[in-house]
């Protein structure tokens, strides 16, 4: 076994960590965690806003 057979067995190694990844990504079971996540920063937003209109009332 020479240093090219440990760069190949290194890129399949790398090549199926990956894959895996993006396996897990992708799965169904975490598309509404992900999506929920990705709402996160509108969410922000709302209670920003929220908070605005609490201290004008409280000014008021």
């Amino acid at each position: 076994m020479d240093i090219n057979d440990v760069r190949g067995l290194g890129t399949i190694f790398a090549l199926i960590a990956f894959l895996g990844i993006i396996a897990w990504a992708y799965s169904a079971s975490r598309k509404r965690r992900f999506e929920d996540d990705g709402n996160l920063i509108f969410e922000d937003d709302d209670i920003a806003h929220r908070s605005a209109q609490a201290e004008k009332k409280e000014d008021e």
